[in-house]
């Protein structure tokens, strides 16, 4: 199975990335499933049940969330009828939606796992041992199991890799909107790499016109941040796995729009 994983869409330019990009890189690399983390897709801060639906209807299957997965208010209602917007399994179980699903797709089943990391992000509960219950649960439905670790610190992405080589299929990180070189396959055959990147300007700070992040960090001001437009690119991996679960390759992509 071919899975590909988009990173972290921002803003309206990350969502027209990706409803151009993905029907060409469906047909190129015969892509059976596809995952997004989508938690910046509405105005690069949160996700809303519009954006969220204009995403699936580009033949996305599976979104993926993370800190920022409240900040639009109608997410909390459309997250409880939406089982394939997944958010960070370890928030509070009292919290609306699921952290993972399982979907049935050309005869294959996939788990998609998310989770948040711990440092220098807010409180929550322990993704490793969330994660290691429920990679328990879905191990009896499907071998072929992706998890998003949304974190800040790549130590701890690195050291999530390593806890469950060779129990999943990948390791994906997402949240700092910078693909990193370091994807692999980890001994055990878990596919491993610490940041997918973003999905959005990348003339831009993080996704946001430059001058006003260069603004906020010389004055410390608290001025509202806007989406940058120009020289838009997707940021994705490919992730060739097998049907026990391992991971054959993984490969970084890097596919523009064009300058304006």
């Amino acid at each position: 199975m071919n899975i590909l994983f988009v990173g972290d869409i921002f803003g309206q330019p990350g969502r027209v990335a990706v409803g151009k990009i993905i029907p060409l890189l469906k047909k190129k690399h015969k892509i059976d499933f596809v995952i997004v983390n989508g938690e910046n897709a509405a105005g690069g801060i949160g996700i809303t049940a519009d954006t969220a639906r204009e995403l699936f209807d580009y033949g996305v299957d599976v979104i993926t969330t993370g800190n920022h997965i409240w900040k639009q208010k109608d997410i909390i209602e459309y997250i409880k009828s939406e089982p394939n917007l997944v958010r960070p399994l370890n928030f509070p179980p009292e919290t609306p939606g699921k952290g993972s699903v399982v979907i049935e797709k050309k005869g294959l089943k996939v788990g998609v796992i998310n989770i948040l990391g711990r440092i220098f992000m807010s409180e929550i509960d322990c993704p490793f041992r969330v994660a290691a219950e429920e990679i328990k649960n879905i191990s009896k439905q499907t071998p072929i199991i992706i998890v998003d670790i949304h974190a800040e610190a790549t130590s701890e992405k690195k050291a999530i890799g390593w806890f469950f080589d060779g129990l999943v299929s990948a390791v994906v990180g997402t949240h700092t909107h910078v693909q990193t070189a370091d994807e692999r396959i980890l001994p055990s055959g878990t596919a491993y790499i610490s940041d997918v990147g973003m999905t959005g300007s990348m003339d831009s700070v993080i996704g946001i016109k430059r001058e006003i992040a260069i603004r906020r960090f010389l004055t410390q001001l608290p001025i509202k941040f806007e989406v940058a437009q120009d020289n838009v690119q997707m940021n994705a991996v490919l992730l060739s796995i097998n049907k026990k679960g391992k991971a054959n390759s993984i490969k970084r992509i890097q596919v523009g729009l064009g300058k304006k």
